[in-house]
């Protein structure tokens, strides 16, 4: 996450969603006043001891909201970027495997390990992207805009308008190893994430085929 005190704006990094090319762009236009929390790549902590303590990045807008204190939180300009369900579950079972060939050689079997057989529940990177960004109430959205993987570059420079700097080329960066999402998938593995990912499915306009 990052917070701009200088551009009034709170980016939220939900995972899997190239949170780390955006951090990088984002970074060029941050002074000293601003913060960030960050545990890959780059270690950064914000001043709270207790979202100190968390030594990740992926902090949900409802944590950081009484430490900026509602004026602030509400006047600032909230944004976050996310991806179609289906292909960023594909995303994670590689991510999770990368460095060996499981994934590549065995793909269903992995994502039937993490999705039905041990679901890692607690794990920031599994979690449904729709739990970083709404409120209390779990529903409403808590974000003024959401920028989507399948349009990053013209998202991140339509957000890039809205905040009033400039946008430039993002990079790639801790990309992995994959290919079309949908060649991955059986009907089980579909019905699964569908389950699984309903409200990220629902208010960010996904199917399995792609965007509504």
């Amino acid at each position: 996450m990052i917070v701009s005190h200088r551009h009034r704006f709170i980016f939220a990094a939900v995972p899997k969603t190239g949170t780390h090319a955006v951090r990088q762009a984002l970074r060029e236009h941050l002074d000293g006043e601003d913060i960030e929390q960050v545990g890959l790549f780059v270690d950064k902590r914000f001043p709270w001891k207790d979202l100190a303590a968390i030594r990740h990045g992926h902090l949900s807008l409802r944590q950081v909201r009484p430490y900026l204190g509602e004026a602030a939180f509400s006047g600032y300009f909230k944004f976050a970027f996310v991806r179609n369900p289906f292909d960023r579950f594909v995303s994670y079972c590689a991510f999770m495997l990368r460095g060996g060939e499981v994934f590549q050689q065995r793909p269903r079997e992995v994502m039937r390990h993490f999705l039905f057989e041990e679901p890692p529940e607690h794990h920031i990177l599994f979690q449904p992207q729709a739990s970083l960004l709404v409120d209390e109430d779990g529903e409403t959205l808590l974000t003024d805009q959401v920028g989507h993987v399948e349009d990053m570059q013209g998202s991140y420079d339509a957000i890039c308008a809205r905040i009033g700097i400039p946008s430039r080329a993002l990079d790639r960066v801790n990309g992995s190893k994959h290919g079309d999402y949908r060649q991955y998938y059986d009907d089980a593995l579909i019905d699964g994430v569908a389950a699984r990912y309903a409200q990220d499915l629902d208010l960010f306009g996904y199917t399995f085929e792609g965007s509504r």
